[in-house]
């Protein structure tokens, strides 16, 4: 029997058990970086009736900063789990993830100025998050470097992606020490700038990489750079804006909303080219409409686990405790998966009906074969599961006949006897 990949199968080349264990780390970093973003929330949340001293970002514009986020990792997890082979979605995880630590540092250390004492490591935790945001300005480059191939556009590109790489281990070095490198004065400062210009720099000829692409693409990949490269004119603007001091201009919380829309405006390109010009033959709508529910469910249960158990806790004991995040992030690990198939079946039969529909039939099917003994009647069973499922316009089944039992009928009506 031979097998022939769907449009929307595995990666070729992958087999079987490495497809899974791909799917299944690009779905654990992706939950990885819901968890962080969840757990950034609560704190948002549990902060937010609190005032911040001056210069710290209020809580608005973190919940803002973190609604511009959460499509990185759900869009690299997609893309990954389908394209292993295909660096692109990794990176897109990566970036997610960086921009995830990121933002959970920052809003941990505003928490810890509002409620002094209530969470443990208020300086360390900060400092060990804080690479993110580098890892994700190094890795920006390399979201419009290696689109939509995950290769470079040509070896003499390489000069570029060298300068990214090293700018950002050198950055996330510095930001694992100090929190703003920029200001920590002497070298330190001096490194920061340059290595930070560096980045900028390599963002800028990345984004010059899409000309010379789109220059050399034609058909699909020239539709598919074109919606990139919109997008990424917008994040330049952003970029260029904040060079100019632009952010000082509208106000941190005109800013943090432009940086938001500016991210969406990049999910939304990379997901157009996807789901228009068949990028990554991803059902990027299914996926869409699976795991943004299943993603709300989840942030409701952490943070009403969290705060039901602080209850308990402050009831019981009169002070607050950190076994209720813990209990709260297994709960959320243990429902992960169940809650999926159940939101996946659940989106299957309202949206996509025929195919639910379909899966359906041949579940039944899978069962009468097992019991199921007279050939006929199988053969019946079998045109009729293919009608209902294929809704072809004629169908019919041809049985090769059994050889050996051909001879035996030969050699019967040749001598009337068949040994």
């Amino acid at each position: 029997m031979t097998e022939r990949t769907s449009g929307q199968g595995r990666e070729r080349g992958v087999g079987g058990k490495s497809a899974h264990a791909y799917s299944w780390l690009a779905g654990s970093v992706c939950a990885l970086s819901l968890l962080v973003l969840a757990a950034s929330l609560l704190l948002i949340l549990l902060g937010s009736s609190s005032p911040l001293p001056r210069g710290v970002t209020p809580w608005r514009d973190q919940a803002v900063a973190l609604v511009g986020i959460v499509g990185a990792p759900i869009l690299g997890g997609l893309i990954a789990s389908r394209r292993p082979r295909n660096a692109y979605g990794w990176v897109w995880l990566a970036f997610g993830l960086g921009l995830s630590f990121q933002l959970l540092a920052g809003v941990y250390a505003s928490y810890a100025l509002v409620e002094p004492g209530s969470l443990v490591a208020q300086k360390t935790i900060p400092h060990l998050l804080n690479p993110g945001g580098p890892l994700a300005l190094a890795l920006g480059s390399f979201l419009l470097l290696l689109f939509p191939t995950g290769r470079l556009p040509s070896p003499q590109w390489r000069f570029v992606a060298w300068i990214t790489a090293v700018s950002g281990a050198v950055l996330m070095s510095l930001s694992f020490f100090y929190l703003s490198p920029d200001k920590a004065g002497g070298a330190i400062s001096i490194v920061t700038v340059v290595v930070a210009s560096a980045l900028f720099i390599s963002v800028f000829l990345s984004a010059l990489s899409l000309v010379v692409r789109y220059r050399r693409a034609s058909g699909v990949e020239s539709q598919q750079l074109r919606w990139l490269a919109g997008a990424a004119a917008l994040v330049g603007v952003y970029i260029v804006g904040g060079l100019l001091g632009l952010d000082r201009r509208l106000g941190e919380g005109l800013w943090n909303l432009f940086n938001a829309a500016t991210n969406a405006g990049l999910y939304a390109a990379v997901g157009v080219a996807i789901l228009r010009y068949r990028l990554y033959e991803i059902d990027i709508i299914n996926r869409t409409l699976v795991y943004v529910p299943l993603m709300a469910t989840l942030a409701l249960i952490y943070v009403g686990g969290v705060v039901g158990l602080q209850a308990t806790f402050r009831t019981l004991t009169g002070q607050e405790s950190t076994l209720a995040v813990v209990a709260s992030t297994l709960a959320i690990a243990a429902l992960f998966s169940p809650l999926r198939r159940r939101v996946q079946a659940l989106v299957d039969r309202r949206f996509y009906r025929r195919k639910y529909d379909a899966a359906k039939t041949l579940k039944a099917f899978g069962s009468r074969l097992r019991e199921e003994t007279d050939l006929d009647a199988l053969r019946d069973d079998l045109v009729g599961v293919a009608r209902r499922t294929m809704q072809p316009s004629h169908v019919s089944l041809w049985l090769r006949p059994d050889p050996e039992l051909e001879a035996r009928s030969a050699a019967f009506m040749q001598f009337g006897h068949a040994e």
